[in-house]
């Protein structure tokens, strides 16, 4: 291959190696370039880049996915001033932990980030009546092993791709989402119940995040009923009075000896 360059001075996009030359999908590679090049203000939904690429909206959410959990992309929830909740996505031509120190030496100054949404008022004791115990409050963004059934609310979201492929979920999806998974697994739901439950109904175009939905559907679902102990067999054995086999237990008379007893 050799190179035929040319010195442009507009309509170019600076694009660094970690990205353009990124192993894995080329759909990951192009709608990375895509999203460095645009200006801002462009919506980058699943629709809007479907109306630009040919690819399909599952394979166009898997890289977003996949740019999210490299550090490219970042989507951050906030709540506007009229009360309505909208996605801002920040985009990153370098992956945030691996952005580069000032010429000064000292650290790089963040991008400002959106104040979180206040949390609903909860009336005290609403989650011990409704639930029979008050979940845990743990910190967003904590490591899912850092709390009790962690790793096996981890182990439940990671299987759901393998349900529905647009399942996929970065870390810090998982990391959100586990200690509601957690809370359920605490309630007594099988795990299996638990992802068949998160990953069913879906609707045909998933067009909003797959962590969201799965959010929505932790915060305001039931968990499954958990599956009861199979009941122990009556034992066989012999009646005392005439040697015929029934199940019950003691005293060991059958009922037609003890009816005649009577």
């Amino acid at each position: 291959m050799v190179h035929v360059r040319r010195r442009l001075t507009a309509n170019f996009t600076i694009l660094s190696n970690r990205l353009a030359q990124r192993p894995g999908s080329a759909v990951t590679v192009g709608v990375g370039a895509y999203l460095l090049s645009v200006p801002d203000g462009v919506p980058v939904s699943i629709d809007a880049l479907r109306a630009h690429f040919t690819e399909s909206g599952e394979r166009l959410a898997r890289a977003l996915n996949e740019l999210e959990a490299e550090g490219f992309l970042e989507r951050v929830v906030v709540r506007e001033e009229n009360g309505r909740i909208r996605t801002r996505t920040y985009v990153h031509d370098v992956p945030r932990a691996d952005a580069p120190a000032a010429p000064d030496g000292s650290a790089p100054t963040p991008a400002p980030t959106p104040a979180p949404a206040p949390a609903p008022v909860v009336p005290a004791g609403a989650c011990e009546e409704a639930r029979g115990t008050a979940p845990e409050a743990v910190q967003d963004g904590a490591a899912p092993g850092a709390h009790p059934l962690g790793e096996d609310a981890e182990a439940v979201l990671v299987s759901l791709r393998v349900r529905d492929s647009r399942l996929l979920l970065s870390r810090r999806d998982i990391a959100r989402l586990s200690p509601g998974v957690a809370a359920w697994l605490r309630l007594g739901a099988e795990p299996r119940s638990i992802a068949e439950a998160l990953a069913a109904d879906l609707p045909p175009p998933l067009t909003h995040r797959p962590a969201g939905l799965l959010a929505y559907r932790l915060r305001t679902g039931e968990p499954p009923a958990a599956v009861p102990p199979p009941r122990a067999a009556v034992p066989w054995q012999a009646c005392d009075s005439c040697e015929r086999p029934f199940r019950g237990h003691a005293p060991p008379t059958c009922r037609e000896c003890l009816a005649s007893a009577a």
